[in-house]
């Protein structure tokens, strides 16, 4: 199965918001043995989100959306999703009641009256307008749900909530999926060697060993190290160590100067 995220809004692509979404759901996902495999960015213009999310239902990957679920007039996301789907968008009532629980809490803390026929508070109930079917995630921050539609989570651009909401559904909804992309990983600092002059030994490492990739990270400014390439293998199978030892033996036919290991 695999896992891809949806980062929406202006204030990322304009560089308003710097963008807290991918590292934190990669961090999340490894804590839980999976791994991302792919995110796009997206502006607030709804035909490009509504083409965004018509592919991510047709994927049949796990996606998470962050962005565009209020209801101030650049939010699009819920709309975009039922465009996408071809569903009409519908009150849930479960989020109505959590939307108007919230109305009461703030009323309360504020010590002004409930008032829920209020213009801006029937306006807040359009937070809980979603394409039909949808399921609803909770939000421990404010109470105001997201929502999921088939494999697809809908939560804040707030990471505040977000984050929280992402960590509810891997643990409540996707839990059988928990070590799925559970990988090994060995890699080695190789000094003053050429990336073209390794790759036959890269190429014959995934040959060998059909489990494992090998990847090499070429940097020509480390602080540490200046000029090097971190060349390793990676694999969810037991072919790791066998596909390292082959790495260091080609290395060291190849007269390479290596330095120090990595194992993560």
């Amino acid at each position: 199965m695999n896992i891809g995220l949806i980062i929406i809004g202006d204030e990322i692509l304009s560089g308003k918001r710097q963008d807290k979404h991918l590292p934190k759901v990669i961090e999340l996902l490894a804590a839980r043995g999976l791994a991302l495999a792919w995110a796009r960015y997206v502006g607030d213009e709804r035909e490009r989100i509504t083409a965004t999310l018509h592919d991510a239902f047709a994927s049949g990957d796990v996606v998470f959306s962050c962005g565009g679920i209020g209801a101030t007039p650049d939010d699009h996301t819920r709309q975009c999703a039922a465009a996408a789907l071809g569903r009409p968008l519908v009150l849930h009532e479960g989020a109505k009641a959590l939307i108007l629980e919230r109305m009461r809490d703030v009323a309360a803390e504020q010590g002004l009256p409930y008032e829920p026929d209020r213009d801006d508070n029937v306006h807040r109930l359009n937070m809980g307008v979603f394409p039909q079917g949808a399921e609803l995630i909770p939000n421990p921050y404010n109470k105001i749900p997201g929502f999921s539609v088939e494999q697809v989570y809908f939560v804040p651009g707030f990471p505040v909530m977000a984050h929280p909401m992402i960590e509810w559904v891997l643990d409540q909804r996707l839990a059988d999926l928990h070590g799925q992309h559970r990988q090994a990983e060995r890699s080695v600092i190789v000094f003053g060697a050429m990336e073209a002059t390794l790759t036959p030994l890269m190429e014959a490492i995934e040959a060998r060993f059909a489990t494992v990739k090998v990847f090499s990270l070429p940097s020509v400014d480390h602080p540490q190290w200046g000029r090097h390439i971190e060349l390793g293998v990676k694999g969810a199978g037991g072919d790791v160590p066998a596909a390292y030892q082959m790495l260091r033996d080609g290395l060291a036919q190849a007269g390479a100067s290596c330095g120090p290991e990595m194992v993560r």
